[in-house]
């Protein structure tokens, strides 16, 4: 397959899935998945000449416990379907992967952005609760002295006690 079928198979797959999605240049598309722990994870597609590249932002560098979130990163690695976390030169974490061009049609288009989606969402409050547990508290206490809402700390209110 060439890369003009495989952004017109990009171009339908995403408009059937009916994602939120922008075609920057042929080939090229962002696509905004909404979450629940991580509200949205924009997701890079990118034509290139052997490859479909997929690249999302999932968290900036750990403030601490470094060691304990790449080892996080690297287990889970074992359970992924076509991306994989990496670390980018300032050490903020994203999934990446690369599709063969060939193997490049909607159900696989669908596949790896659920994997995308479901790493993203579902391991953001781990990687929070793991590399910025120090920042956590004091939001919560500097909430708390001020009486604002700590509402969205909730899923982190076992590191309050």
């Amino acid at each position: 397959m060439d890369e003009e079928q495989v952004d017109a198979t990009l171009a339908a797959a995403l408009a059937d899935m009916d994602v939120e999605h922008h075609r920057r240049a042929p080939g090229e598309y962002m696509v905004t998945l909404p979450g629940t722990n991580r509200l949205q994870t924009h997701c890079w597609l990118v034509v290139r000449d052997h490859a479909l590249f997929v690249q999302a932002f999932v968290c900036r560098k750990p403030d601490e416990a470094h060691e304990a979130v790449y080892r996080f990163l690297l287990q889970r690695n074992a359970r992924l379907y076509g991306v994989h976390y990496a670390l980018d030169r300032i050490g903020d974490i994203h999934l990446i992967g690369r599709i063969s061009l060939r193997a490049v049609d909607a159900d696989e288009v669908d596949r790896v952005l659920g994997q995308v989606l479901d790493a993203a969402d579902n391991d953001f409050n781990t990687l929070l609760e793991i590399g910025f547990a120090g920042s956590i508290r004091r939001e919560h206490a500097w909430r708390r002295e001020r009486g604002e809402s700590t509402a969205n700390l909730r899923a982190f209110e076992h590191l309050f006690n």
